[in-house]
C-alpha cells in the first residue's frame, strides 16, 4: 500500500497557480517593454519550467511512498 504525499501535491498545485499568475501578469506588462516578443519568450520559458516541475511534484506526490 502506498501513502500519498498531500503536501507535495498541494505545493505543486500552488506552483502551477503562481506560474499562471506570473504569465498573465507579465502579459499585461509586455506592451510597455522595448522588446515584447523577447520578454514573452523568456516569461514563457520560466512559466513552462515552473509548470513542468510542479506537474512532476503532483505526480510524485500522488504516487506516494510505501508504508
Amino acid at each position: 500500500m502506498r501513502r500519498k504525499n498531500w503536501r507535495m501535491v498541494i505545493a505543486g498545485l500552488v506552483l502551477i497557480f503562481l506560474a499562471l499568475v506570473f504569465f498573465f501578469f507579465m502579459l499585461s506588462v509586455a506592451s510597455k517593454s522595448n522588446d515584447p516578443a523577447a520578454l514573452m519568450q523568456t516569461v514563457g520559458t520560466v512559466a513552462g519550467a515552473v509548470g513542468s516541475i510542479s506537474l512532476v511534484m503532483i505526480i510524485i506526490g500522488l504516487i506516494g511512498k510505501k508504508v
